[in-house]
């Protein structure tokens, strides 16, 4: 049976980003018009999440299939065991304490991002989640115009979490998997949102050079942008709790997962939804420069 929700509310979590969904069961056969209310929510708002919603993971693969195709979990780690369409995000594995916006190393990266909380710490263990676009409205105008210039090379081939000379054998097994295929992709500076028009910095820790500039040069102007992306204003910091479901707008937000849980269990489930080619503001598309991507979107 549809479900339909007649008492649903948006509550927002801070003035810039985020907001829990009160009154939609993501478990349930949810009917076109509440699917319509969550994308509007999900455009202003950028990070949504549901409490209290213990969801099994083909419950989570179709709740975000409402929101278009999937891919599958990941183009180089292994999905969990039967489950081709989810990654486990899982302590165990290694952490990712760095901002940074899934996949962005494709062609065409996830349009959105659900995570399920399957394992939760004690305490700590939050997921930072920014808006980029307010980021990129912050900027000073010089700044601005610099950002719509330029365009930078996104690569999964670098040291994403950790420095070689700290892994153990385990994390560098991990670092293996995640590089065993190499992908290299060049993404504007400034993507324009496919559904709201809006313009958000489109960086994250897979973005290791800007095109034209050397090494160095970049990482400074990276680092100069990346600070607006994390200013405490354009971020919300959810806490994780057994049963919550969060999903989050990939083409105009950045995350990050904290690592200050004493390395205790900590796991979520990861279903992302295909997204489309970014396109930067002259309508100039992003371009492949190595690496075929092409079993992971579809």
């Amino acid at each position: 049976m549809t479900a339909i929700a007649t008492d649903r509310d948006v509550r927002k979590l801070t003035g810039r980003i985020g907001a829990e969904i009160i009154g939609v069961d993501p478990a349930a056969e949810l009917d076109a018009e509440t699917v319509e209310f969550l994308n509007q929510a999900l455009l202003e708002h950028k990070a949504l999440v549901f409490r209290g919603v213990p969801l099994t993971d083909k419950q989570q693969e179709r709740f975000a299939a409402r929101f278009g195709e999937l891919t599958t979990a990941h183009p180089t780690v292994a999905s969990a065991p039967g489950a081709p369409r989810v990654l486990p995000v899982d302590s165990e594995k290694g952490v990712a304490n760095h901002w940074h916006t899934d996949v962005t190393f494709v062609q065409a990266p996830p349009k959105a991002t659900t995570l399920s909380s399957k394992v939760v710490p004690p305490h700590g263990g939050e997921t930072l989640i920014a808006n980029t676009g307010a980021a990129y409205r912050d900027l000073p105008e010089p700044l601005r115009l610099l950002a719509d210039s330029l365009w930078a090379i996104h690569t999964n081939d670098y040291d994403y979490a950790q420095p070689e000379e700290s892994l153990d054998e385990q994390t560098r097994q991990n670092r293996e998997e995640f590089t065993s295929l190499a992908f290299r992709t060049a993404h504007p500076v400034v993507r324009v949102h496919p559904e709201s028009g809006e313009k958000g910095l489109y960086l994250g820790g897979f973005a290791q050079r800007l095109v034209g500039l050397s090494v160095s040069e970049s990482r400074d102007l990276i680092r100069l942008f990346q600070s607006y992306v994390s200013r405490p204003e354009n971020v919300v910091r959810v806490a994780w709790e057994p049963d919550q479901l969060v999903i989050f707008d990939n083409r105009i937000t950045q995350h990050y997962a904290i690592d200050n849980y004493d390395r205790l269990p900590r796991q979520l489930h990861r279903v992302t939804v295909a997204g489309d080619v970014p396109v930067g503001l002259t309508g100039e598309r992003s371009r492949v420069i190595e690496g075929d991507a092409s079993h992971y979107t579809g």
